[in-house]
């Protein structure tokens, strides 16, 4: 890894990644392996630090990429918690999610990626450029490449320089990490369904690997509200069943969550724009991780081919490929006018409901149970 703040000269990179995350790294491994002289940018001061997810990995994602075990933890099941304190228990034969130590996981694919042959440059951060036939400038950078992908994020620099799609609709997250606990029962992910406390979006406690996460987010408003996540009231609601007040704390992160869809346009002229920066998260779930392995591996393939072989122009090409999320789209703005907790309680255990569960957390994965795939339990936390 380098340090981009002594060079002499202007340097040339076939392809120039701006931001070091899921999707750019993934894409510059796959474009330095396919023989292209590759640089990523990030400002961070390394590939671990300013994590701003929670590093849920849904089975589809781990297999578009390969992740040490040592790394993850497997949990089989959804726990879903009504407003009055009933909870589902939602299973799929054969499917699971995996929490991760985020952080180590972020070095892992940048070693991958520094292996494969990319530069790396940390602290380096990307402010503008300009286009020319041939040539992408980085001019604070002193930088040339032949093609500049964006994977900087919710609020893409890249995107704002070349005035493409910009994400405009937004999930605000916080989440907490604390020592691992055990009373937190490792076979869910506990998820808090409440429109008074996470109005929008739900609220979240999640066994990780070596830690216990604890997470709120809330749609960014409809009609001009501005919402904000009050963790302190969500501590409140858990704690007599989580008991987190007597764990110590070992870090902690906030930041939006682009929920609107796929951006348009995604790309111009040698610049593309890919994972959050793109829109590239399921606006239900939230979920990006999986469309960052997918597509990152994939728009690392589609630059190669149109620089080494005059392949088909890769924003046109993925525009055609990129998920539009339509239905998602309609259910998130729906979600998000934060339907009132008597509606919740009466209608979350109901056999439609328990379907519609089943569907966003599984997406149908999984073949039938020779048990209820759903069981609810009647008790009401204290």
């Amino acid at each position: 890894m380098n340090d981009n703040r002594k060079h002499a000269d202007t340097r040339v990179y076939d392809l120039v990644v701006v931001g070091a995350s899921f999707a750019g790294l993934i894409a510059a491994r796959t474009a330095a392996h396919r023989g292209l002289k590759v640089a990523v940018l990030d400002a961070k001061t390394e590939p671990g630090s300013r994590v701003r997810t929670t590093g849920i990995l849904v089975k589809v994602a781990v297999e578009e990429c390969d992740i040490p075990s040592a790394l993850t933890r497997k949990i089989p099941g959804v726990r879903l918690y009504a407003p009055n304190g009933k909870n589902i228990d939602l299973f799929a034969p054969g499917y699971y999610f995996l929490a991760t130590d985020t952080p180590a996981i972020m070095r892992w694919l940048a070693r991958e990626a520094a292996r494969a042959g990319a530069d790396l440059f940390f602290g380096a951060r990307f402010e503008d450029a300009t286009l020319s036939d041939d040539h992408v400038h980085i001019h604070d950078l002193d930088l040339k490449a032949r093609y500049l992908l964006g994977a900087d994020g919710a609020k893409s620099r890249v995107a704002q320089a070349f005035n493409l799609g910009c994400n405009s609709e937004f999930l605000i997250g916080m989440e907490t990490e604390y020592e691992e606990t055990p009373t937190v029962d490792p076979d869910f992910l506990h998820c808090f369904v409440d429109s008074a406390l996470a109005p929008g979006y739900l609220g979240w406690v999640v066994p990780g690997a070596n830690m216990t996460q604890v997470g709120l987010a809330v749609s960014d408003g409809v009609f001009g509200a501005k919402r904000k996540p009050d963790m302190t009231a969500f501590l409140k609601r858990i704690d007599p069943t989580f008991a987190l007040w007597n764990c110590e704390v070992k870090a902690k992160r906030s930041g939006p969550i682009p929920c609107g869809g796929l951006v348009s346009p995604i790309g111009s002229h040698r610049v593309l724009l890919t994972g959050d920066a793109a829109g590239l998260v399921s606006p239900l779930t939230a979920g990006g991780i999986r469309f960052a392995f997918q597509y990152g591996r994939r728009v690392g393939a589609v630059i190669s081919e149109y620089l080494q072989d005059g392949g088909a122009d890769p924003a046109a090409l993925m525009a055609g490929e990129y998920p539009t999320f339509g239905l998602k789209t309609w259910m998130r703005r729906a979600w998000s006018a934060a339907p009132p907790n008597m509606l919740i309680n009466a209608s979350l255990f109901t056999p439609p409901m328990r379907a519609l569960a089943q569907w966003i957390y599984f997406q149908k994965r999984g073949g039938a149970s020779s048990k209820s795939m759903m069981s609810i339990a009647a008790t009401t936390q204290p």
